[in-house]
Protein backbone atom coordinates (compact mmCIF):
# COMPACT_ATOMS: atom_id res chain seq x y z
CA UNK A 1 0.00 0.00 0.00
CA UNK A 2 1.23 3.45 -0.92
CA UNK A 3 -0.43 6.53 0.54
CA UNK A 4 -0.06 10.10 -0.62
CA UNK A 5 -0.70 13.44 1.07
CA UNK A 6 -4.25 14.38 0.06
CA UNK A 7 -3.70 18.07 0.82
CA UNK A 8 -0.93 18.15 -1.78
CA UNK A 9 -3.05 16.17 -4.27
CA UNK A 10 -6.05 18.47 -3.78
CA UNK A 11 -3.88 21.57 -4.26
CA UNK A 12 -2.37 20.18 -7.48
CA UNK A 13 -5.82 19.16 -8.76
CA UNK A 14 -7.21 22.65 -8.30
CA UNK A 15 -4.10 24.11 -9.93
CA UNK A 16 -4.77 21.71 -12.85
CA UNK A 17 -1.16 20.49 -12.52
CA UNK A 18 -1.84 17.07 -13.98
CA UNK A 19 1.80 16.65 -15.11
CA UNK A 20 2.98 16.66 -11.50
CA UNK A 21 0.07 14.45 -10.47
CA UNK A 22 0.89 12.01 -13.28
CA UNK A 23 4.47 11.81 -12.03
CA UNK A 24 3.42 11.28 -8.41
CA UNK A 25 0.95 8.52 -9.30
CA UNK A 26 3.37 6.80 -11.69
CA UNK A 27 6.16 6.86 -9.10
CA UNK A 28 3.86 5.41 -6.45
CA UNK A 29 2.77 2.62 -8.80
CA UNK A 30 6.40 1.84 -9.71
CA UNK A 31 7.31 1.69 -6.02
CA UNK A 32 4.49 -0.79 -5.40
CA UNK A 33 5.56 -2.94 -8.33
CA UNK A 34 9.16 -2.88 -7.09
CA UNK A 35 7.93 -3.95 -3.64
CA UNK A 36 6.28 -7.01 -5.17
CA UNK A 37 2.73 -5.94 -5.99
CA UNK A 38 1.06 -8.05 -8.67
CA UNK A 39 -1.85 -5.68 -9.29
CA UNK A 40 -2.31 -1.92 -8.99
CA UNK A 41 -5.56 -0.35 -7.90
CA UNK A 42 -5.98 3.36 -7.34
CA UNK A 43 -8.51 3.92 -4.57
CA UNK A 44 -9.97 7.15 -5.88
CA UNK A 45 -11.99 8.13 -8.92
CA UNK A 46 -10.60 11.54 -9.89
CA UNK A 47 -6.98 10.42 -9.86
CA UNK A 48 -7.78 7.90 -12.59
CA UNK A 49 -7.09 10.90 -14.80
CA UNK A 50 -3.51 9.72 -14.27
CA UNK A 51 -4.15 6.14 -15.34
CA UNK A 52 -2.34 6.43 -18.71
CA UNK A 53 0.83 7.58 -16.88
CA UNK A 54 0.45 4.77 -14.34
CA UNK A 55 -0.07 2.09 -17.00
CA UNK A 56 2.95 3.35 -18.92
CA UNK A 57 5.15 3.18 -15.80
CA UNK A 58 4.38 -0.41 -14.76
CA UNK A 59 4.43 -3.93 -16.17
CA UNK A 60 1.72 -5.37 -13.92
CA UNK A 61 -2.07 -5.09 -14.37
CA UNK A 62 -3.90 -1.91 -13.41
CA UNK A 63 -7.61 -2.15 -12.58
CA UNK A 64 -9.37 1.00 -13.74
CA UNK A 65 -12.30 2.01 -11.54
CA UNK A 66 -14.46 3.02 -14.53
CA UNK A 67 -13.95 -0.41 -16.10
CA UNK A 68 -15.06 -2.12 -12.89
CA UNK A 69 -18.07 0.21 -12.71
CA UNK A 70 -18.88 -0.39 -16.38
CA UNK A 71 -18.97 -4.15 -15.82
CA UNK A 72 -21.40 -3.74 -12.92
CA UNK A 73 -23.62 -1.33 -14.85
CA UNK A 74 -23.67 -3.74 -17.78
CA UNK A 75 -24.66 -6.65 -15.49
CA UNK A 76 -27.78 -4.72 -14.46
CA UNK A 77 -28.55 -3.79 -18.09
CA UNK A 78 -28.55 -0.08 -17.26
CA UNK A 79 -27.99 1.96 -20.39
CA UNK A 80 -27.86 5.54 -19.08
CA UNK A 81 -26.31 6.80 -15.84
CA UNK A 82 -25.88 10.05 -14.02
CA UNK A 83 -22.21 10.54 -13.11
CA UNK A 84 -21.60 12.37 -9.83
CA UNK A 85 -18.10 13.17 -8.62
CA UNK A 86 -15.60 15.95 -8.40
CA UNK A 87 -15.78 18.60 -11.08
CA UNK A 88 -12.74 16.93 -12.67
CA UNK A 89 -14.46 13.55 -12.87
CA UNK A 90 -17.72 14.96 -14.20
CA UNK A 91 -16.24 17.39 -16.73
CA UNK A 92 -13.24 15.53 -18.13
CA UNK A 93 -13.76 12.60 -20.49
CA UNK A 94 -11.55 9.93 -18.90
CA UNK A 95 -14.49 8.28 -17.11
CA UNK A 96 -17.28 8.95 -19.59
CA UNK A 97 -15.26 7.66 -22.54
CA UNK A 98 -14.68 4.26 -20.93
CA UNK A 99 -18.35 3.86 -20.05
CA UNK A 100 -19.54 5.00 -23.46
CA UNK A 101 -16.94 3.35 -25.68
CA UNK A 102 -16.28 0.09 -23.84
CA UNK A 103 -19.70 -0.56 -22.28
CA UNK A 104 -22.13 1.38 -24.48
CA UNK A 105 -23.47 3.24 -21.43
CA UNK A 106 -24.69 6.78 -21.99
CA UNK A 107 -23.46 9.23 -19.34
CA UNK A 108 -25.10 12.44 -18.26
CA UNK A 109 -23.74 14.99 -15.81
CA UNK A 110 -25.49 17.73 -13.85
CA UNK A 111 -25.71 21.28 -15.16
CA UNK A 112 -22.88 23.68 -14.34
CA UNK A 113 -24.36 25.03 -11.09
CA UNK A 114 -25.18 21.55 -9.83
CA UNK A 115 -21.71 20.26 -10.80
CA UNK A 116 -20.17 23.00 -8.69
CA UNK A 117 -22.50 22.15 -5.80
CA UNK A 118 -21.60 18.44 -5.98
CA UNK A 119 -17.90 19.33 -6.13
CA UNK A 120 -18.08 21.76 -3.22
CA UNK A 121 -19.94 19.30 -1.00
CA UNK A 122 -17.23 16.73 -1.67
CA UNK A 123 -14.30 19.01 -0.82
CA UNK A 124 -15.86 21.23 1.87
CA UNK A 125 -17.85 18.56 3.68
CA UNK A 126 -17.36 14.90 2.78
CA UNK A 127 -13.55 14.82 2.75
CA UNK A 128 -13.74 16.54 6.14
CA UNK A 129 -16.10 13.86 7.47
CA UNK A 130 -19.06 16.25 7.54
CA UNK A 131 -22.39 14.69 6.59
CA UNK A 132 -25.27 17.17 6.20
CA UNK A 133 -28.87 16.20 5.55
CA UNK A 134 -29.27 19.36 3.48
CA UNK A 135 -26.41 18.22 1.23
CA UNK A 136 -28.01 14.79 0.86
CA UNK A 137 -31.23 16.52 -0.18
CA UNK A 138 -29.34 18.55 -2.80
CA UNK A 139 -27.76 15.39 -4.22
CA UNK A 140 -31.16 13.70 -4.28
CA UNK A 141 -32.65 16.70 -6.08
CA UNK A 142 -29.93 16.38 -8.72
CA UNK A 143 -30.45 12.61 -8.98
CA UNK A 144 -34.23 13.02 -9.34
CA UNK A 145 -33.70 15.66 -12.02
CA UNK A 146 -31.53 13.17 -13.94
CA UNK A 147 -34.29 10.56 -13.88
CA UNK A 148 -36.43 13.02 -15.84
CA UNK A 149 -33.54 13.13 -18.36
CA UNK A 150 -33.62 9.35 -18.71
CA UNK A 151 -31.02 8.26 -16.14
CA UNK A 152 -31.59 4.64 -15.14
CA UNK A 153 -28.85 4.63 -12.50
CA UNK A 154 -26.55 6.94 -10.58
CA UNK A 155 -22.80 6.37 -10.54
CA UNK A 156 -21.14 7.61 -7.36
CA UNK A 157 -17.91 8.61 -9.07
CA UNK A 158 -16.20 9.81 -5.92
CA UNK A 159 -15.18 7.54 -3.06
CA UNK A 160 -16.66 9.96 -0.49
CA UNK A 161 -20.18 10.21 -1.96
CA UNK A 162 -21.30 6.85 -0.45
CA UNK A 163 -20.98 8.56 2.93
CA UNK A 164 -23.96 10.67 1.83
CA UNK A 165 -25.93 8.65 -0.74
CA UNK A 166 -27.02 5.02 -0.35
CA UNK A 167 -29.32 2.79 -2.35
CA UNK A 168 -32.06 3.29 0.24
CA UNK A 169 -32.19 6.99 -0.71
CA UNK A 170 -32.83 6.38 -4.43
CA UNK A 171 -35.43 4.78 -6.65
CA UNK A 172 -32.85 3.98 -9.36
CA UNK A 173 -29.80 1.72 -8.95
CA UNK A 174 -26.90 3.34 -7.10
CA UNK A 175 -23.43 2.28 -8.25
CA UNK A 176 -20.97 2.72 -5.38
CA UNK A 177 -17.63 2.79 -7.21
CA UNK A 178 -15.68 2.32 -3.97
CA UNK A 179 -17.38 -1.01 -3.28
CA UNK A 180 -17.47 -2.08 -6.93
CA UNK A 181 -13.76 -1.39 -7.38
CA UNK A 182 -12.80 -3.21 -4.18
CA UNK A 183 -14.86 -6.28 -5.10
CA UNK A 184 -13.42 -6.33 -8.63
CA UNK A 185 -9.88 -6.10 -7.21
CA UNK A 186 -10.49 -9.03 -4.87
CA UNK A 187 -11.94 -11.07 -7.72
CA UNK A 188 -9.05 -10.23 -10.05
CA UNK A 189 -6.45 -10.89 -7.37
Amino acid sequence: MESVDFAEIEKLQHLEDWDTLNSLMAESAKALEKAGAKLIILCTNTMHLCSPAIKEAIDIPFLHIAEAAGEKIKQLNVQKVLLLGTRFTMEKDFYKNILQEEFNVAVIIPNEDDRQLVHDIIYKELVQGIINESSRNEYLRIINKSVAQGAQGVLLGCTEIPLLIKQEHCKIPVFDTTKIHAEAAVELA
